[in-house]
């Protein structure tokens, strides 16, 4: 049964469609308008093992804040939608991610109960042309929509890009060993209380 989903979402700031399937190969197509955006999102479905598509159009005469957060939403709600209930998932996922001289832990939960802890700070405003800050809403975004409680550190570091881009490689190692398939759990939901 493929575990696929695709979510368009069309608001006055912004037109997103996602296409995920979990049991891919890593291959993407990103288009954001956000250089390193569109590499951050790469770098998670080649990590994540994830056939993503992801398009993105945003008000970027504004700024990248909606573009960024918006994206968020949508990839969320597609992994929550291609997880079909959260049905026979191992659920849990960890991962550590050096990156020269920064290390970042990541430790999920597919609960539905979305919950977000963010240990991360930059040591520079912008990462190209991205405001370090929106990696946090984006994350937020992430884990509210995809039914995630995420706990994402950087223990330490120092170079603003190696810190971005080990907490999305984090997360979606993370995510790769949660949305696996456990044969003990018989395709039910991985809960004491039957469903999740």
């Amino acid at each position: 049964m493929a575990r696929t989903a695709e979510v368009v979402r069309e608001t006055k700031e912004t037109r997103i469609r996602v296409h995920i399937d979990l049991d891919g190969t890593g291959e993407a197509k990103v288009s954001t308008g956000i250089g390193f955006f569109d590499h951050m999102l790469d770098s998670f479905a080649r990590h994540g093992g994830f056939d993503l598509t992801v398009e993105t159009k945003g008000d970027l005469h504004i700024d990248m804040h909606h573009t960024v957060e918006d994206t968020g939403i949508v990839l969320g709600q597609a992994v929550h939608k291609a997880l079909d209930g959260f049905k026979g998932v191992r659920r849990f996922g960890c991962a550590y991610i050096p990156m020269d001289e920064t290390l970042t832990r990541c430790a999920l939960d597919l609960s539905n109960r979305p919950y977000l802890i963010w240990k991360a700070a930059f040591r520079t405003p912008l990462v190209g042309t991205m405001d370090t800050e929106l990696f946090k809403e984006f994350h937020h975004a992430f884990a509210m929509n995809a039914g995630a409680c995420v706990h994402l550190e950087t223990l330490y570091g120092d170079n603003s890009h190696h810190i971005a881009e080990s907490g999305f490689k984090a997360l979606a190692r993370a995510l790769r060993t949660a949305v696996e398939l456990d044969p003990k759990t018989h395709g039910r939901a991985p809960s004491t209380k039957g469903s999740l």
